[in-house]
């Protein structure tokens, strides 16, 4: 089972919209027993990324962990949203 963790800057407004609307295409997709979901804020993670396989944010964050980012802002914004969903499920799939 994977672990994806979705944060923001609070862990409470942005990445609530986020973590329902990816929690809604796991189930669309049939990934829903394949990936445990996490919500927090960015300054509480920064110790623990290595901890999840995926990890989506709706803000900024440090350079060191860039890479390991896939950006939840399609999911806000409605723009890029496919793009960042193939993302994810290339996560999922490895």
């Amino acid at each position: 089972m994977k672990k994806m963790l979705i944060m923001c800057g609070t862990g409470v407004a942005t990445s609530t919209i986020v973590t329902n609307k990816v929690k809604e295409w796991l189930k669309n997709k049939g990934y829903e027993n394949d990936v445990r979901l996490y919500q927090s804020k960015v300054a509480d993670e920064m110790n623990r990324i290595d901890d999840y396989d995926i990890i989506v944010s709706t803000t900024v964050v440090p350079d060191k962990i860039k890479d390991k980012i896939i950006m939840g802002l399609p999911l806000l914004t409605g723009i890029g949203m496919e793009e960042m969903y193939q993302e994810i499920e290339a996560k999922i799939n490895e």
